[in-house]
């Protein structure tokens, strides 16, 4: 192990948490006795290049300060690498520190954490998501949250920090099925009328919806949670049990868990850990074990 590792910070994380983390942080590790250098850019593929450029050199580990968005980038850089992963979950969603039982908002106890399994050696290996060369950790989100997304996106500040909520209600009204044409392991064939589809190699997306309760990120294998079609009054009924996971005993909800499904839908966008990826169609795939992470041992 290197004593040498690098903080990988997102400035505007959190309304400005990630800055202001970075510096507990640093303190911490450098407490335990490592030299700590740190990464910014001047945007996202600015900040990618100088991550990947940290990895090539040797750095001991990659440590991404900010939220699920910044772990997912620090993702590009590590992962499929012998460079192991740190998260210091400071943003506002955090499902992939909360997924591996990570310190969240607590900069100065995630940095006391990572120095503890740098120093011991212990970092668990977890899947990953892969859709062609993009890595991700938690949900690929396809269908009527990603159609949210996508109109938060075009209303940029209109609404300013009730954007998310005017784009909800906007879909709602406009809510209708999406057909869908699922490809299993490369076989089975599903064509269903859903509302949406998620691939989960980990439980929760958008700050603890567990829209894939009980996926594994060590089990080689993805969670792919359908939807049915409804109309608004039972989606509305039924999304409020996302939270507890307890969704997924509805007789509108069907779960497959494969090692890779290819999706197909006209019009429809996919988001992996809240970041666009593009539209349909696509093919994810797990990884096994593509990430060392800076984490306490658990069930993942």
């Amino acid at each position: 192990m290197t004593s040498e590792i690098t903080l990988f910070v997102n400035p505007t994380a959190g309304r400005g948490r990630g800055a202001r983390a970075a510096q507990p942080a640093a303190r911490a590790l450098r407490d335990a006795g490592f030299s700590v250098r740190t990464v910014l850019g001047e945007d996202a593929p600015d900040a990618l290049r100088r991550a990947k450029e940290a990895v090539a050199r040797g750095t001991g580990a990659l440590i991404a300060v900010g939220g699920d968005g910044m772990t997912s980038l620090a993702l590009q850089a590590v992962a499929g690498t012998a460079t192991p992963l740190g998260v210091i979950a400071v943003g506002t969603g955090n499902d992939f520190a909360r997924s591996l039982g990570l310190p969240v908002r607590d900069p100065a106890a995630a940095g006391r954490l990572v120095a503890d399994v740098l120093k011991s050696g212990a970092a668990r290996h977890v899947d990953l998501g892969r859709v062609g060369e993009r890595w991700y950790g938690t949900v690929l989100a396809s269908g009527f949250d990603s159609r949210v997304n996508d109109r938060g996106n075009r209303m940029g500040r209109i609404a300013g920090r009730f954007t998310y909520d005017v784009a909800l209600v906007a879909e709602l009204a406009a809510l209708r099925p999406i057909p869908y044409r699922l490809t299993l392991d490369g076989g089975k064939v599903e064509e269903v009328e859903a509302v949406l589809v998620a691939v989960g190699n980990g439980e929760s997306y958008g700050g603890g919806m567990r829209i894939c309760a009980g996926a594994s990120q060590q089990d080689g294998l993805l969670d792919v949670t359908v939807v049915g079609a409804c109309s608004r009054t039972t989606l509305l009924r039924v999304f409020p049990r996302v939270y507890r996971g307890s969704h997924l005993s509805h007789p509108l909800v069907t779960v497959h868990r494969v090692r890779a499904v290819a999706l197909e839908a006209e019009g429809i966008n996919a988001y992996a850990d809240g970041e666009r990826l593009g539209p349909l169609p696509l093919t994810v795939e797990c990884v096994p074990g593509a990430v060392r992470v800076l984490a306490p041992p658990g069930p993942g």
